[in-house]
């Protein structure tokens, strides 16, 4: 059978890794293939002392790309929204297969890309847009197609794992751990992507989506940062049996999915606690399987390049495939996606880590106690730091049982009120991820 033809649009670090994947592995993708996967054209703007293209044909500009009629397959790696979003509903419209590791593009344009794609009858193939080279939207859409999904969770941002590792193993604060993060190029000059959570819930959107059979709705995702965290939390968590990871999580309940991505309690003897620096993890249960972990890293060159080389193997393969029968792209056939609603936050249920900063006088944990139960929140364990009083003041740490987050807040609202209360109560969800 002739080589399939690819296009790279974007030579930087994930382009570059696919370039050289493709290069070395050549004879050894061709015999799982079926066929030969050439790269035929690459549009870039600079060049990649990483990777030598030799010979192959290089462009500017990305259209040329899409609009070259010897290409078969399309591999996006130019990232963000706009341009993206041109590129491949102008692959598509020609007729190529798209493979992409952009998971902004999917979370926020995902079902338009996807209906285009069905009415040409191309594949959109997007497993490097989450967690790099784990391979854990093909073990959801495919290895654990015959379970209902439960729940999934996951450590899908390095950065932020890097951070909260950091801050737990030396002790040092937010601010100092995010700047050498800057210099070892694990987050950008501007982080928020990455620390407040935004990078994650695009990758959770995508999981949801493909675990729970749902369209698309990143909009809906609660998504809170892990820049407010101060040592004295992390210290406080691994005092309780506890780590502190930023966590996506989604849940199907019978009212509709939890969606979330937050600083988590997680109990330090689970398997996903232990999940440190840059490493990515993702705990996925359905009703037959169980509980599973699927772990490795989750960005870099080649890891992430690992990913878009199987999907350019998966469309190879399925080029003669009559496009009914091929692999939904949210797992589920397109007319079978449920509507099955995103839940606001405050209806998903969690239990809780409250430090409170209180005034040391008699009373103030009776105070405390009736403000929760009033509200049907139980206390799963207490703890006054009173070794640590300063300026009058005694940390006051506890853990609830599992509550709806209402209830939640309109007892950090009470507790705020208290007079014997300096500050904003600190809250933390916590899972227990069995």
């Amino acid at each position: 059978m002739k080589p399939v033809k690819v296009g790279i649009c974007g030579l930087g670090t994930v382009g570059g890794g696919t370039f050289n994947v493709l290069e070395r592995n050549a004879a050894e993708i061709a015999r799982r293939a079926g066929r030969g996967i050439e790269v035929a054209q690459i549009a870039a703007r600079h060049a990649n002392p990483k990777c030598n293209t030799g010979d192959t044909p290089i462009t500017d500009d990305i259209f040329d790309v899409a609009n070259n009629p010897e290409i078969d397959i399309v591999v996006e790696l130019i990232g963000g929204y706009t341009l993206a979003r041109e590129l491949v509903l102008k692959a598509i419209d020609n007729g190529k297969h798209v493979v992409t590791a952009n998971k902004a593009l999917i979370a926020v344009h995902g079902n338009e890309i996807f209906a285009k794609a069905r009415e040409k009858g191309v594949i959109v193939a997007f497993e490097a847009s989450v967690a790099g080279g784990i391979p854990i939207i093909k073990a959801i859409r495919e290895g654990l197609a015959g379970n209902q999904i439960n729940w999934l969770a996951g450590i899908i941002n390095g950065t932020g794992n890097f951070i909260l590792t950091e801050m737990r193993e030396k002790g040092r604060t937010f601010e100092d751990v995010l700047k050498e993060a800057q210099e070892l190029g694990y987050a950008e000059t501007d982080p928020t992507f990455d620390v407040e959570g935004i990078d994650a819930a695009h990758k959770l959107t995508i999981l949801a989506s493909i675990a729970f059979g749902v369209p698309l709705q990143f909009d809906k995702a609660y998504t809170e940062g892990i820049s407010k965290l101060t040592t004295a939390d992390v210290n406080y968590a691994e005092a309780l049996g506890y780590r502190i990871k930023h966590l996506g999580v989604a849940r199907s309940t019978a009212s509709g999915i939890e969606l979330r991505v937050h600083p988590t309690l997680i109990p330090a003897d689970r398997l996903i606690a232990n999940v440190n620096g840059v490493m990515n993890a993702v705990m996925v249960n359905g009703d037959a399987v169980g509980s599973t972990l699927y772990y490795g890293a989750g960005a870099g060159m080649e890891p992430t390049a690992s990913a878009v080389v199987a999907d350019l193997v998966d469309v190879a393969r399925a080029l003669t495939t009559d496009p009914n029968n091929r692999v939904p792209h949210l797992a589920f056939q397109p007319d079978s996606l449920s509507a099955h609603p995103i839940l606001p936050i405050g209806a998903c249920e969690s239990a809780y880590y409250l430090r409170i900063q209180a005034k040391d006088r008699p009373g103030v944990l009776a105070q405390v106690a009736t403000i929760l139960s009033e509200r049907g929140i139980n206390i799963e364990s207490i703890m006054q730091k009173e070794a640590e009083e300063q300026d009058g003041l005694v940390p006051v740490i506890l853990v609830t049982h599992r509550v709806v987050e209402q209830r939640i807040d309109d007892a950090i609202a009470a507790l705020e009120a208290l007079a014997d209360v300096v500050g904003n109560v600190v809250r933390i969800r916590v899972e227990q991820l069995i």
